[in-house]
């Protein structure tokens, strides 16, 4: 079913095949939208299903449209130089790769509420099922997503914004990973997605010869009414000078509402 929805991008078989330069998903699920709601959507972490997710609503098939949009973009598979003609060198090979780029799909963000209800997988995994909100549904490329949170960056501290980018980013993505349900999973989960406001901490950070070292989310001591602040702590340590205060930058997110906002300038102070 999958395969007929969002199709498989074609996998060439030999170098001799002709590639076509405009490489790009495959969209023959678009004849058949109406079948998106005949699946059981799944959010996965490392390959394992933790959300069923079930659209409900008048935009239901506005979030099928883009949970569809997703998968085809995750099943892209990575241009390989020795298909096309020219190599790595080659104006197909480039365009191809930049199509890539663009469409590809490596993390989503999809903000909902648990509906109290449970779905059984063909595999026996029994998981939750959430309703997704239309608003903070997203999907990126992570690359892309790093490239332009740095865009602005002078040209000699892209190298190392990039890196300090991507390690942060990976840190949340693999060693801080949670179900979202805590308001603290939560806003701390925002932070990795609102990677434009961790470029401008890591960037001064990083630029005083400065490491990652701790995130941390405690409650806010205060906040507007009605509201659930966390404050997302993010310390540095100078890996050349043990003896030299650490710096912390902190920032409050509201998460309160299904789609979380950050309160206020981030703060930065340094610690013993």
């Amino acid at each position: 079913m999958v395969r007929y929805l969002a199709g498989f991008p074609t996998p060439f078989a030999s170098p001799a095949n002709a590639i076509p330069a405009n490489y790009a998903p495959n969209y023959q699920y678009l004849a058949n939208p109406s079948e998106a709601g005949s699946l059981i959507w799944t959010l996965n972490m490392e390959l394992t299903p933790i959300y069923a997710i079930a659209p409900e609503g008048p935009y239901a098939n506005l979030i099928y449209d883009r949970l569809i949009n997703a998968l085809a973009g995750q099943l892209l598979q990575r241009p390989i130089p020795e298909n096309f003609a020219g190599g790595i060198n080659g104006d197909a090979y480039q365009q191809a790769r930049t199509t890539f780029s663009n469409n590809f799909v490596s993390r989503v963000s999809i903000p909902g509420y648990l509906t109290g209800k449970t779905v059984t997988l063909f595999s026996g995994q029994v998981v939750p099922v959430i309703t997704p909100q239309l608003r903070g549904l997203y999907a990126w490329h992570t690359e892309i997503l790093v490239e332009n949170a740095i865009a602005t960056a002078p040209e000699e501290d892209i190298a190392r914004l990039t890196d300090a980018l991507t390690g942060f980013l990976d840190r949340i993505f693999f060693d801080l990973r949670n179900f979202g349900t805590s308001s603290a999973d939560r806003a701390l989960n925002y932070a990795a997605t609102n990677a434009f406001q961790t470029a401008s901490v890591l960037r001064q950070a990083t630029g005083q010869g400065m490491q990652l070292d701790t995130i941390d989310v405690d409650r806010s001591p205060f906040c507007r009414m009605d509201s659930d602040c966390w404050d997302v702590r993010i310390t540095f340590f100078d890996p050349e000078n043990n003896r030299r205060a650490r710096r912390v930058y902190r920032f409050t997110i509201d998460v309160s509402d299904a789609m979380p906002v950050t309160v206020g300038d981030v703060r930065s102070w340094p610690i013993s």
